[in-house]
């Protein structure tokens, strides 16, 4: 079974349109690579009275064998793409959506090509990668709740669209949330039709929108963006959890 078959079955942030004409006319601009880009993401957690729990999602069919084993800030390895840096804060819902400090967080996420690491030789993913570990890593919360990461831009796959996968537990280990993270499309594409070095398939052919796990809504699953294709973008993104 594909990869996208088995998503499709197996599967079962404030809304994007007041940004959607800053979004495309920064990306327009950045189509040569150089000029910087900002684009808005959720403001869910940016209050007590906007502190909604972010919704839980599937981790998927490949979820990270042993993530206590990579305690990493640069998950790279030897992944080539457009640069990322990634800035999660975890908030508490249960303490007016302030900061929650040392929570564990894992984060795991495709590469340029849309294949994962610990996976592969299946139909699901006809490239072997199960001796490997890439772009997968755990940090923990400082005392402001951000958890940070080295990264590269997601590629992307047949019946997804570009996500992070994460999982956070509090200090004792325990689960309190999976969910993914979602990107805005315009940089995806500006990324995916600029930086063809790394991403040789071109634009993603599956949009939030339609997206098995996204299409739902992703309001509280959207992504801030900053940066450009030549050197880099950062990724912020709130989490509100129940500790």
């Amino acid at each position: 079974m594909r990869r996208d078959q088995f998503l499709r079955k197996s599967l079962g942030m404030i809304t994007i349109l007041p940004f959607t004409a800053t979004i495309l006319s920064s990306c327009t601009k950045d189509s040569e690579g150089g000029t910087d880009v900002s684009t808005d993401g959720s403001t869910n957690g940016s209050s007590s009275a906007n502190c909604t729990i972010t919704k839980s999602e599937t981790e998927g069919p490949f979820p990270t064998h042993d993530p206590a084993s990579y305690v990493l800030k640069d998950i790279r390895s030897d992944r080539g793409g457009v640069p990322l840096n990634v800035m999660i804060t975890i908030k508490n819902k249960n303490n007016s959506c302030t900061a929650l400090e040392g929570a564990l967080v894992d984060i795991w996420h495709c590469d340029a090509d849309g294949n994962y690491s610990e996976y592969g030789g299946s139909g699901m993913q006809p490239t072997n990668l199960t001796n490997v570990h890439f772009l997968r890593g755990r940090q923990t919360t400082n005392a402001n709740g951000v958890a940070g990461y080295t990264s590269i831009f997601p590629g992307w796959y047949s019946g997804r669209a570009v996500h992070i996968h994460v999982h956070i537990f509090d200090k004792t280990g325990k689960s309190l949330l999976v969910t993914q993270i979602a990107f805005p499309a315009a940089v995806c594409d500006t990324v995916f039709t600029t930086a063809t070095g790394f991403y040789k398939k071109g634009k993603a052919n599956t949009s939030n929108e339609s997206d098995n796990v996204f299409s739902d809504g992703f309001t509280d699953e959207l992504s801030g963006l900053s940066g450009n294709v030549q050197d880099g973008y950062t990724l912020t993104h709130n989490i509100v959890v129940s500790a």
